[in-house]
């Protein structure tokens, strides 16, 4: 039977709403660090990366591809499946945000399609496949994180050892300010594309597309609004990541933000789609340990650690509860 032509409408809007979230609790990823260093207001910082968020949005649509078919086949669900999906990763985006933990986006949307998906036709339906190189990223981007944080932090340390910190401080504060952008950048090439991939996964399964192409005003709609979350900025999250983990110094920001922009914009050429506040957070721990072990708070840590942990199985159960209520509904109305 086919969907009304009312759900597509609901799946574009529920995507934007997601965007808005993750720019929100996203802006933590590519702001705290010059925040709390000083080297940019807080106002400058968001303008700034909710700018280049836009920007990086239009880099490539390489993660969008993988998410519109890379879980799930497209044509294996329906509209209700993505807004199912959709209403998961919301629901946790926006708890996380507002308690202060920075939470990582990409996993509750897959996790948020992971639930609907298997609500509507079981966990055959996966594309275990596609998922393989997904989870992979999981793993590898916070490890890559730490231990590539911890090295160029260790090469800058020794490359700046005779060096006057009233030398080194102000040339650190102009770098980090490259280093934000690209950052902020980096953020919008990944993030963002995640939810251009959902729209269009709802439009090919709908019959509104033959193939996993992102159309432009698709492009257009997730930058905008990923751009608007970062600008409103999730502040709480700010004060973690960049006030709580570790007393940040410029070079500290310039090191951490380098880092994790590589890893991002690396995984965005190949396709995969990987967690930027993971990078973020574990090359900030990377920086810390590089200077003393101790330097981290690693209790802090531990907590974002379990967010992190629940944040796939947490949205997948919102999702699966959420289809079985759009589906009841829909019925109902019928």
């Amino acid at each position: 039977m086919s969907e009304p032509g009312w759900t597509i409408i609901l799946v574009v809007v529920l995507a934007v709403v997601f965007d808005f979230t993750n720019g929100w609790n996203d802006a933590a990823n590519t702001i705290a660090t010059v925040v709390s260093t000083r080297v940019l207001s807080p106002i400058q910082a968001v303008l700034l990366a909710g700018v280049l968020n836009v920007a990086g949005a239009f880099y490539s649509t390489a993660v969008a591809k993988t998410i519109g078919k890379g879980i799930v086949d497209p044509t294996a669900i329906t509209q209700l499946t993505v807004a199912a999906a959709l209403i998961g990763g919301i629901a946790w985006n926006g708890w996380m945000t507002l308690i202060g933990m920075p939470i990582s986006a990409s996993h509750a949307l897959i996790g948020g399609i992971m639930g609907a998906a298997i609500a509507h036709g079981g966990v055959g339906i996966l594309n275990f496949q596609g998922l393989k190189p997904i989870f992979a990223a999981m793993v590898l981007s916070p490890a890559l994180g730490i231990v590539l944080g911890l090295l160029f932090m260790v090469g800058l340390s020794w490359l700046f050892f005779r060096t006057s910190p009233a030398w080194a401080n102000p040339l650190f504060r102009k770098l980090q300010v490259v280093s934000v952008s690209f950052m902020a950048f980096a953020h919008g090439t990944g993030d963002a594309q995640k939810v251009m991939g959902v729209i269009t996964l709802a439009l090919v399964s709908g019959g509104y597309l033959p193939s996993v192409e992102v159309p432009w005003w698709v492009i257009l709609i997730a930058a905008l609004a990923m751009g608007l979350g970062t600008v409103v900025g999730g502040w709480k999250v700010v004060k973690t990541l960049g006030l709580k983990m570790l007393k940040l110094q410029p070079v500290h920001g310039f090191v951490a933000e380098t880092t994790a922009a590589l890893i991002v914009i690396g995984a965005s050429d190949m396709g995969v789609p990987v967690s930027t506040t993971h990078t973020i957070t574990t090359s900030i721990m990377g920086v810390g340990a590089a200077q003393r072990l101790s330097a981290v708070r690693w209790g802090l840590s531990l907590k974002i650690l379990y967010a992190w942990l629940f944040t796939l199985p947490g949205a997948a159960l919102v999702a699966y509860m959420a289809y079985h209520l759009l589906h009841f509904g829909t019925a109902w109305a019928r």
